[in-house]
């Protein structure tokens, strides 16, 4: 045997011996399977894990269930804000995850994320909002507070009898004088808006004028419940773009509208009060009350209305979020 041909053998046996190795070991294993695959099916084979069962079914159900993200935007016609809808996706990792921890392959197993639209209210700038989103399920009997003493308690009382909170608007004069029902109805866990001082037309005073119709208000109400609101109500629904940009810019408050109006303070019938309400009734609806022998008498059914419908009863605040209302 001569040198070259020693060499030779040499280089054989260590190539040998590497290829013997690699063919045992995992990777090369792994190829060679999904090859005998691809070859008994005649179709690709998926990488490892991928034809897992559960991982399929998780990934069928997400097809069916993912909801993407609803974003804010201006209503052409009413020339204000509609909030936008966080979107629903399934985590299918914590979702396998929870299956095999519970033994249970069924939808109401499945993790959600919540995921935020790419444009909210609060990048659209200062506009008026008179609803929430149409596609959240959700309501709110929203009370503007300028009189009607009596009629607050009762309501007060149905409202705790369901369990919900909804939203005060206060006048600021009325705050003044009634300290310390402003703070029962805080005391009740109720949202507090600012509804101005004196109930003037917004839409006819001078930007000075505005300012201090908003910031007594906000003074006396954080006096009486430690609280400066965030949402303005402008009386009698009257209001003008400085309006809103005083409120938004100074004050840093929203200016919300309504979507129903009960029209209680002509003191119409109760069967009027909710027909003009039920008309209405849907996903995002603000309805505009005050406390009056009409709406004190109507909150309840009309809660029960709400319900009925599938809508869940809650402040201005909750309702013009874009949070779900369908996840834990």
């Amino acid at each position: 045997m001569n040198k070259q041909t020693g060499k030779l053998i040499a280089a054989g046996v260590i190539w040998a011996f590497f290829l013997y190795a690699a063919v045992n070991s995992d990777p090369i294993d792994e190829y060679v399977s999904v090859i005998k695959r691809e070859t008994s099916t005649g179709q690709p084979a998926q990488p490892a894990g991928q034809d897992d069962p559960l991982r399929r079914q998780v990934l069928e159900w997400k097809q069916q269930k993912d909801e993407q993200p609803i974003d804010a935007k201006i209503d052409p016609a009413w020339k204000s804000a509609v909030p936008g809808y966080n979107g629903r996706l399934v985590d299918v990792e914590a979702s396998i995850r929870q299956m095999r921890s519970t033994g249970m392959t069924t939808p109401d197993q499945l993790v959600y994320k919540e995921v935020l639209p790419g444009v909210t209210l609060e990048q659209l700038g200062p506009n008026p909002v008179y609803r929430g989103n149409p596609k959240k399920p959700a309501i709110c009997f929203m009370i503007n507070v300028a009189w009607g003493n009596e009629y607050l308690e009762p309501m007060l009382k149905t409202l705790d009898r369901y369990k919900i909170k909804t939203t005060f608007f206060l006048d600021g004069s009325w705050v003044k004088r009634n300290p310390e029902l402003a703070r029962e109805i805080a005391k009740h866990g109720h949202e507090i808006g600012n509804h101005a001082y004196s109930h003037p037309d917004m839409s006819a005073i001078g930007s000075q004028r505005i300012r201090e119709e908003i910031g007594r208000t906000q003074k006396v109400i954080e006096e009486a419940i430690g609280f400066r609101p965030t949402l303005f109500a402008p009386p009698s629904g009257a209001f003008n773009q400085q309006v809103v940009d005083i409120a938004a810019n100074e004050f840093q408050m929203k200016t919300i509208m309504w979507t129903a109006d009960t029209i209680d303070w002509q003191n119409p019938p109760v069967s009027t009060v909710i027909e003009r309400v039920r008309k209405k009734m849907d996903n995002g609806v603000l309805v505009l009350m005050h406390p009056t022998a009409s709406s004190s008498s109507a909150l309840e059914q009309l809660i029960k209305m709400a319900k009925a419908e599938g809508l869940a009863p809650m402040t201005v605040s909750e309702v013009i979020s874009s949070k779900r209302l369908d996840l834990p």
